[in-house]
Formats: structure tokens, C-alpha cells, sequence
């Protein structure tokens, strides 16, 4: 249980630079993370498992990719009690991002806007990381792999998310990106493709029918292979093939006609499920609020109805059974359900966590088990 409340963490935090907050708070979970002073901010997970994508995550609620892009902080941001955590989005190469300032709060709409640019420390320096959490090291154990020993919580689950070199022409994306697939492939529980940022030039034109078409085509033959390079054999002279469930996370900003292409792209190259949404370039609940015409990813509040309202598109494109992960604007418990009522299977948070705290983790996952 947390021994200091976010409330008083809050001011402080809010005192400073959105970006040297959060570079602070990433250093002191860095280096609390594995530690007695972990206390100060861990919580008991809620065990509310569930079967999605050939997985199991012990809860509903994870922690969206770009909070920890370099995966500095994988056991620290796991012992909130998420049932699932995402980091990245990682590079081939490491790129130093936009300008600053490139974060911004915008606390009378509970939102942030956020013009980063795949800022990270390269592919190489991201496995390296993933591979000292604890997390990583206790799979090494053959006994700590034991996922069905009865009565035992399964673990929980490591998404990793790719995308691409802001010098890499937008016509030869699909290279870094089945280089990131490479690289993290061994690691990651799932994987995200990230087609959806607002800031990388010209990336959500990948999210076209052609281009979509091409590069998850690619993705979809590499993952196969990836398969049997890194399966195990099956007793019988053959190789158990290793199934890295891919996800593909897509823009709040498409319309009804453009999320039924991608659902359809989807379900033609056989990918494991949809991660919807990214932020939105939308502006329309900010306007004349103080960085309110800031360029860049806007998230929180305002994007729960957009985000929402893809996730019942995509659900009614893709049917039941076709995974979703919805994030965007969950800010409360009552946010999170409304996800799973909107059609998404488990629930992710970035902004909310900034603006309420680690508490929100198990308020959320506490009401999707009640509700649910």
C-alpha cells in the first residue's frame, strides 16, 4: 500500500516543467524500483484475470506506452498494480525527439499536450534495459514460468511498442519497423505498432488503406518467422513456435469509413489485436485555454468520447472475440468502464495517472470486477 499520497507529491510535481517532472519521477522510480523505498508508491494488484490474445492479464487495467519509453522503469510502474505494462515507443536509432518545450498541462481540462517525437535511447539501449527488470530476470527461472500452478496469480504481462526513425523516409518505414520487431520480439508478452503518432512527420499516413496494407503484410510474414526462430522443440523432432501476439494502436481522428478499413486490414493479415487510441489533433475542448493551440498529441479528458467512440466502430467492424486495448481520457474508475461498455476488452492509462496518481490503477480494475 502507497505510503505517500499523490496529493502531496502533486504540487510539487506540478510546481516544475511537464517534461523535467517527468524525467524526475522516471529517475525516482528508477531508482526506488526493487528497493524498501518502493513502498512509498506501490499498491496491491487486483486479481481479476482475463484471456485475450492467447494471454492471460491478471487485471483490466494496464499503463499506456509512452510514459516509459526507454523501459527504465518496468518494475517500478508494476508494482502500481497494473495487470499489464506498455513501454516505449522505441526506435532502430536513437533520436533526440522535437524542440523543447514539447509538454504541456492543461489542468482546467484535465489534459496534457505533447509534441515529444519518439524521443528514446535507441533499440539496443531499450532490450538492454528490459532485460535488467526483475520482471525479465525472474522468466529466466524455470520455476517462475510455471503460469498454470494452481492458485498462483499469473504474472504481469510486458508490452512493447515500435515505430520508426524520424529521418527515415516515410516509404521505407516498414524497415525499422521489422528491425524493432527483430529486436524486441524475445521479450515482449505483446507487441504495439505504432502507426499513430501525431508527432512524427507524414507517420498516420501508414494508417491508409495501401500503406496499412504493405506494412502490416511485412509484419505479419516477419512475425511468422519470428515464430519458429524462437520457438522451442516439441518433443516430437519439431519446434513449438513462440506467438508474440501483435497489436496495432490507431488515431482517435478517423471517421467511421477509415476505421472500417483498418478493421478490415486488420482481420486480412491476421494481427492479434488493436490498441485504439493514440491523441488527438483535435482542439475543440481546449480552445482558449492557456497552451491550448500548443502543436502536438492532445490527451485526457477530451479524448475519452473520441476514443470511445472508435472502440464501438472497431467492435462493430471486427465482432466479438477481436481484442481491443482502449486508452484515452481514462481519468476516473467511471472512465475505465465506460471503455469495456464502449466494446474494449481491458483498459490502458497515461494522462490520468499524471493528473490523479497511482491510486487510479486500482480504482479503475477495482470497478471493471465489480461492474464486470
Amino acid at each position: 500500500m502507497s505510503l505517500v499520497p499523490y496529493a502531496l507529491a502533486r504540487p510539487f510535481l506540478f510546481s516544475l516543467d511537464p517534461e523535467a517532472a517527468h524525467e524526475l519521477t522516471l529517475h525516482a522510480l528508477a531508482r526506488l524500483q526493487g528497493t524498501p523505498l518502493k513502498m512509498a508508491y506501490c499498491a496491491s494488484r487486483v486479481d481479476d484475470p482475463i484471456k485475450l490474445a492467447g494471454l492471460t492479464f491478471p487485471n483490466r487495467v494496464g499503463l499506456a506506452a509512452g510514459l516509459d519509453k526507454n523501459a527504465r522503469c518496468i518494475d517500478g510502474l508494476g508494482a502500481m498494480g497494473f495487470g499489464f505494462v506498455e513501454v516505449g515507443t522505441v526506435t532502430p536509432l536513437a533520436q533526440p525527439g522535437n524542440p523543447k518545450p514539447r509538454m504541456f498541462r492543461l489542468p482546467k481540462a484535465q489534459a496534457l499536450i505533447n509534441r515529444l517525437g519518439f524521443n528514446n535511447e535507441g533499440l539496443d539501449a531499450f532490450i538492454a534495459n528490459v532485460k535488467q527488470s526483475s520482471l525479465y530476470r525472474q522468466r529466466q527461472n524455470a520455476s517462475a514460468l510455471n503460469a498454470g500452478e494452481p492458485g498462483k496469480a499469473p504474472a504481469m504481462l510486458l508490452g512493447l511498442n515500435i515505430g520508426k526513425n524520424a529521418v527515415t523516409p516515410i516509404e521505407n518505414a516498414v524497415d525499422d519497423y521489422l528491425a524493432c520487431l527483430d529486436g524486441v520480439y524475445p521479450y515482449a508478452d505483446y507487441v504495439t505498432i505504432n502507426i499513430s503518432s501525431p508527432n512524427t512527420k507524414n507517420l498516420r499516413a501508414l494508417q491508409s488503406d495501401e500503406a496499412l496494407d504493405g506494412l502490416l503484410g511485412a509484419i505479419a510474414r516477419r512475425r511468422d518467422a519470428l515464430a519458429v526462430q524462437h520457438g522451442t522443440p516439441d518433443g516430437q523432432g519439431g519446434v513449438a513456435p513462440r506467438r508474440v501476439p501483435i497489436f496495432v494502436k490507431i488515431a482517435p481522428d478517423l471517421d467511421e469509413a477509415q476505421v472500417e478499413v483498418i478493421a478490415a486490414m486488420l482481420k486480412r493479415h491476421a494481427m492479434n489485436g488493436v490498441v485504439a487510441t493514440n491523441t488527438t489533433l483535435s482542439r475543440d475542448a481546449v480552445k482558449g485555454l492557456a497552451h491550448g493551440d500548443e502543436a502536438g498529441g492532445l490527451s485526457g479528458a477530451p479524448v475519452l468520447a473520441m476514443s470511445n467512440r472508435v472502440i464501438t466502430q472497431l467492435r462493430n467492424a471486427l465482432g466479438k472475440g477481436f481484442p481491443i486495448i482502449g486508452v484515452g481520457g481514462v481519468m476516473s474508475a467511471e472512465d475505465a468502464v465506460s471503455k469495456i461498455k464502449a466494446g474494449a476488452d481491458v483498459v490502458q492509462i497515461y494522462t490520468g495517472l499524471i493528473y490523479k496518481g497511482p491510486a487510479l490503477v486500482k480504482q479503475a480494475a477495482t470497478l471493471i470486477k465489480k461492474t464486470f
